[in-house]
């Protein structure tokens, strides 16, 4: 069956991060195996994202104006009229009520939302995939025909993590594989601060692989740091593999963005970081539920601290066990598949 197009709107950059665009790749990658096609529409994106987009088949759309504008949502607009997609998809904070409700009069909408930030939501379909939301955070801010998919549940990740849907993590009686990852980018130069402490823990088996977003622009920094630090490090830009670095790490230091529920579906202790300020909710939330240790925001980190919380997590097998256990239960890997059949339910012809 022939799903027709998706109309992906999203940006990336250094500031933002990647996540926007990722998770709407995981859901672009679902669209396709069903059988459609995706196109993203981008004001803005690193070259090595774009590059992954265009080798998985999808067609990239360029935005000149500046992403939320008016002048945006017009050539988002026009990009609709001239080939209606069977769905758009807004993903990305700086698209607003407006912007949002205009489109919804083109086309069936999708949005994916983070923290209920809009005073109002004119979609079809809202997605917030983390683990504080509820139906509380739209009260009276959706309308009578908008499709609420909230939670873990319906965490959409990408194919990659399909083949760990059923995996089981064998924790190790004392843990030396860490890998250290503040997503898309790292604002706050957080990676070659953590890495000469972690050099410094006690275990000399210590093995830390350190994962450079390809739009990050500090991958400099943490080569050189990685150098400069004694003990095993490895620094992997725009890995692609990620999944399989999850599954081969004891521990992880990451970004609490859209990454947690990736590391969820892995069972993976963490600590994470709050590299944003949309990143706290879901930093405590984890925190609270056992399935993550929240380290706070980079600003207020001690690093030599949170490096010896990692060393206390490495000995603890039964610590690690808990929080790999808690993390499993928020995510089963069949959250996009739960996604596409939410839109197949309001799947109709644009006007």
């Amino acid at each position: 069956m022939n799903r027709g197009t998706l109309l992906i709107r999203a940006d990336a950059n250094a500031h933002i991060g990647a996540g926007h665009v990722m998770r709407c790749l995981a859901l672009a990658q679902a669209w396709q195996d069903a059988g459609g096609d995706a196109v993203f529409a981008m004001a803005e994106a690193a070259p090595p994202l774009e590059h992954r987009l265009l080798e998985e088949n999808f067609r990239i759309v360029r935005v000149s104006a500046p992403p939320g504008s008016r002048d945006d949502l017009e050539d988002t607009r026009a990009l609709i009229a001239a080939k209606p997609p069977s769905w758009t998809v807004l993903d990305g904070y700086r698209f607003d009520a407006y912007y949002q409700s205009e489109i919804k009069r083109w086309c069936r909408l999708l949005v994916m939302d983070d923290n209920g930030q809009l005073e109002r939501y004119s979609a079809d379909v809202v997605v917030n995939q983390n683990v504080h939301a509820g139906e509380t955070l739209y009260a009276g801010r959706v309308t009578p025909e908008t499709r609420l998919l909230l939670g873990p549940q319906y965490a959409i990740l990408r194919n990659e993590f399909a083949a760990y849907r059923d995996w089981t993590r064998e924790v190790a009686e004392v843990g030396s594989r860490v890998l250290v990852t503040m997503g898309g980018s790292d604002p706050s130069d957080f990676a070659p601060r953590i890495l000469p402490w972690l050099a410094k823990m006690q275990g000399s088996e210590l093995w830390a692989r350190v994962v450079v977003g390809g739009g990050a622009g500090n991958a400099h920094a943490v080569k050189e740091a990685a150098a400069n630090s004694a003990g095993r490090i490895e620094v992997l830009v725009d890995a692609r593999n990620m999944a399989e670095l999850m599954a081969w790490a004891d521990l992880a230091i990451a970004g609490a963005g859209s990454t947690c529920w990736e590391m969820c579906l892995l069972g993976l202790p963490t600590i994470v970081v709050e590299v944003a300020e949309n990143q706290q909710p879901i930093a405590r939330q984890l925190e609270a539920l056992g399935a993550a240790v929240n380290a706070g925001p980079p600003a207020e980190i001690d690093c030599r601290s949170i490096a010896q919380r990692a060393e206390q997590l490495l000995s603890s097998a039964g610590e690690r066990f808990a929080m790999s256990g808690a993390a499993r239960k928020l995510v089963d890997g069949w959250g996009r598949e739960r996604v596409l059949e939410a839109m197949q339910m309001g799947d109709v012809p644009c006007d």
